[in-house]
């Protein structure tokens, strides 16, 4: 017997309706799923449909809203190195591990590839020719699914991220799931979202106070002049090449033209947000552990807003849209490298800077937003934490990933996996003055305070009410370093390593981790 034409219409509907279900593109096969959480599985259905999720031994319903989007969260599940399958209807997704998934952003340091430092990172090469069955990898790519970490697949992602999962995956023997979303070149504005940067009042503080100072239509006139110019010289650029293409030459180099000139709280080219959308808005709400980022050459890209604001912006904006808590943040500090070794033997110290001898002169002062004093200030935020590269080889682009990404598993090792070890170099705590001394207190001192390379603790000036510092006599006392001078009967203030560079300086902790830049006064 046929079936009836409203029996056929029926079939045909329902089939449909089913064929409407789909997931989020980041739920693929070799996936990582999030241990020790809610887990969020998404996608969209038919408004009204009902959609059944299971995996491992659970099973969760959930009915699409009016809009038809829907959410199931599975409940928290302990590691598992066994695959496993997630059906979601008729759907079904192999090889799906548990164990911690790392989310990596921010600029040409993070989205720089293996392939491209392999020649220079032995560490790294070899690492890149194994497989790892328990590492899984997600790229940035437009349409990239999960993949296993090969001597096929490794080559294409970060060589930052990939550097920090292989080393943190065999420290704490589950699976790991990394995903990078980042772009050279880009400032920390195109990675918040309009929303997160609008709504924090940090950031319009930072406007309002800078907005008065801003000589917005002198800047506006001056770069209409220089655009003018640059009109004029680019015609003429362009006629060169052509000239230099018709005789075989080598075309002269291109030219850069002024930028454009943004108001106080905008942008001076592209758009807030812009590169969030793109590459981290898919990843929002997928269980993670925690983040990586890498980011600072290019600053903010908002007129008036620093980058020690807006990161404060950035960080909580994604925890709020993650939803999932105060999840640890690390960051890699600014500038690259600069300071000397405690044990140049070791893989990820092969490359620091050689310790110098105190310049007879006194060091510039370092730029004040892109400097490593501004960069620990982001560790104000909660659950933030600085991955220390001073003494990890210098370069915007430093050659030595595997050794930031070992440095920063150091980091997580204390601050995401409660491992009780030391991950930071000796900071200032407080100070006092009294007979002609600066006495410094600091903390994160870890096994002990240490001076390693030479034959005494340098690298302290020290100023008296005039502001004119000197290289000081420095020793260590217990948690503490006091510094004099006798050309400084009554100091006024002590700062340590004050430059970008700073392999001069040698204070360390036992622990082999550098203390970085510091000062007492607001000068």
């Amino acid at each position: 017997m046929k079936p009836s034409l409203s029996l056929l219409t029926l079939l045909l509907l329902t089939s449909a309706l089913h064929a409407e279900v789909k997931l989020s593109k980041v739920f693929t096969p070799h996936m990582v799923l999030q241990r020790g959480m809610a887990v969020p599985v998404w996608g969209t259905a038919a408004p009204g449909e009902k959609v059944d999720v299971s995996f491992a031994g659970q099973s969760k319903s959930v009915t699409a809203d009016n809009k038809g989007a829907w959410q199931v969260k599975l409940d928290p599940m302990q590691f598992s190195a066994e695959p496993h399958t997630l059906t979601i209807g008729s759907q079904k997704i192999d090889d799906v591990l548990v164990g911690d998934v790392w989310v990596g952003s921010g600029q040409s340091n993070m989205d720089m590839v293996v392939a491209s430092y392999m020649a220079g990172d032995p560490v790294l090469a070899e690492a890149a020719q194994k497989s790892y069955p328990q590492l899984r990898l997600l790229r940035k790519d437009a349409g990239a699914a999960w993949e296993l970490s090969t001597p096929e697949t490794i080559p294409k992602f970060s060589a930052l991220l990939f550097s920090f999962g292989f080393a943190l995956q065999k420290e704490i023997n589950v699976p790991v799931g990394l995903m990078v979303g980042a772009v050279g070149g880009t400032p920390s504005g195109f990675w918040l979202s309009e929303e997160m940067y609008r709504s924090d009042a940090a950031c319009a503080e930072a406007v309002k106070k800078f907005a008065p100072t801003y000589k917005y239509d002198e800047l506006v006139a001056k770069y209409a002049v220089d655009k003018a110019k640059f009109d004029v010289e680019f015609a003429k650029w362009k006629v060169a090449v052509e000239v230099a293409k018709k005789e075989g030459k080598e075309a002269p180099r291109g030219l850069r033209g002024p930028q454009p000139v943004g108001k106080a709280g905008e942008t001076n080219t592209g758009k807030v947000g812009q590169l969030f959308e793109a590459y981290v808005r898919p990843y929002v709400g997928y269980g993670i552990k925690g983040v990586l980022w890498d980011q600072g050459e290019s600053r903010t890209n908002i007129v008036g807003v620093d980058q020690v604001t807006l990161m404060g912006a950035l960080i909580g904006g994604w925890r709020k849209a993650w939803g999932q808590g105060d999840f640890p943040f690390l960051y890699v500090q600014k500038p690259s490298g600069g300071g000397c070794a405690f044990d140049y033997s070791q893989p990820m110290n092969r490359l620091a800077e050689k310790f110098a001898a105190l310049p007879k002169e006194m060091p510039n002062a370092p730029d004040r937003e892109y400097s490593h004093e501004a960069f620990e200030q982001f560790m104000k935020y909660t659950n933030t934490h600085m991955v220390i590269s001073s003494d990890l080889g210098n370069g915007i682009h430093p050659p030595n990933k595997s050794g930031y990404g070992a440095r920063a598993v150091q980091v997580a090792q204390a601050v995401a996996y409660n491992k009780g070890k030391e991950y930071l170099g000796p900071q200032l705590a407080s100070h006092s003055i009294a007979g002609g001394k600066v006495t410094l207190k600091l903390k994160h001192t870890g096994k002990g305070l240490a001076f390693k390379n030479g034959d005494k603790l340098q690298g302290f000036m020290i100023a008296g009410a005039d502001k004119k510092f000197v290289w000081a006599d420095a020793v260590i006392e217990g948690g503490s370093v006091v510094v004099s001078s006798k050309d400084v009967p009554q100091p006024a203030a002590a700062r340590y390593a004050w430059s970008n560079a700073f392999q001069w300086a040698n204070l360390f902790n036992q622990d082999g981790l550098p203390a970085q830049p510091f000062r007492t006064d607001e000068w």
